[in-house]
């Protein structure tokens, strides 16, 4: 683990050329995520009660009971494997696939997000982080120039927007609002941090700056999906003053479209919890 110093970190948008760091610190931070659901899943009883009923048919056509066992155990495995949305759990969003080029299109204004440990330690704000040298040839440069990316502000809109905190020129972590919000409604998504730079206050810290900037937007709630086996996910969102959608303590007076609905997969079993927070 790497002492991290929070007043000298950096919280901008995403830019294009962040892209696949980005993509591997949240590969990074979710690993397991999907098999762990797939267990959670395995484990229900009606899923259980499911793959009984198929197994006593197989082993009417089967010699081996093992087989008669296992056969729908592994089909069902590779079926969630490839229709589970990858999002789900890992990017924490229900888009079906992460438009990075959306949410990095405006990146190049470096919009930054504020930071409250610059001011408490009395230290001078950080320069803005510089960019990473290019390292990819010439010729690969002119091909990726000649058929360059086109981001309408629709598609940016409907992608969200990604925010990473860089220290010392390098990114320790992000974190992400999905798109196409709700009046006064924002969803957080994935919040990631690299694996050296954990428990050091940074995920806090992301988190309480983007709920800073969303309030003083105009939102005065937002919503945090967490993946339904995360207990660490749980605690986190907990310790920052969210509670679990219909917990006591929710306003049963709001009306039913401002309530999130918690991502569903095979047979609608439930594959994430619902954190909320009210703005204030």
């Amino acid at each position: 683990m790497v002492k991290l110093e929070l007043d000298q970190v950096v919280m901008r948008r995403m830019r294009e050329d962040d892209i696949e760091t980005v993509k591997a610190i949240i590969k990074e931070g979710c690993q397991g995520t999907e098999n762990r659901l797939i267990l959670h899943i395995l484990t229900r009883p009606v899923c259980l009660l499911l793959l009984a009923t198929v197994s006593s048919v197989l082993r009417c056509f089967l010699h081996s009971f093992i087989l008669a066992l296992i056969i729908p155990v592994f089909l069902l495995i590779v079926y969630l494997k490839f229709t589970m949305p990858r999002s789900t759990g890992v990017l924490g969003t229900s888009r079906p696939y992460w438009d990075y080029v959306g949410s990095s299109y405006r990146g190049a204004q470096n919009e930054t997000l504020p930071n409250p440990y610059s001011r408490i330690s009395g230290k001078p704000p950080p320069a803005k982080d510089k960019a990473r040298r290019r390292t990819k040839p010439k010729a690969e440069d002119k091909d990726k120039d000649s058929s360059p990316e086109i981001v309408d502000v629709e598609r940016e809109k409907a992608a969200g927007q990604v925010w990473v905190a860089v220290c010392e020129g390098e990114i320790v972590g992000c974190v992400s609002r999905e798109g196409d919000c709700r009046l006064e409604m924002r969803r957080f998504c994935r919040v990631v941090v690299g694996c050296w730079y954990r428990r050091e206050g940074l995920g806090r810290l992301l988190v309480q700056s983007l709920e800073q900037r969303e309030r003083q937007t105009g939102a005065r709630r937002v919503y945090a999906h967490v993946p339904y086996p995360s207990a660490v996910g749980e605690a986190f969102f907990r310790k920052l003053g969210y509670r679990l959608q219909g917990e006591v303590g929710y306003d049963g007076e709001e009306e039913e479209e401002d309530e999130e609905q918690p991502e569903r997969t095979f047979l609608g079993f439930h594959v994430t919890k619902v954190f909320v927070k009210d703005l204030k």
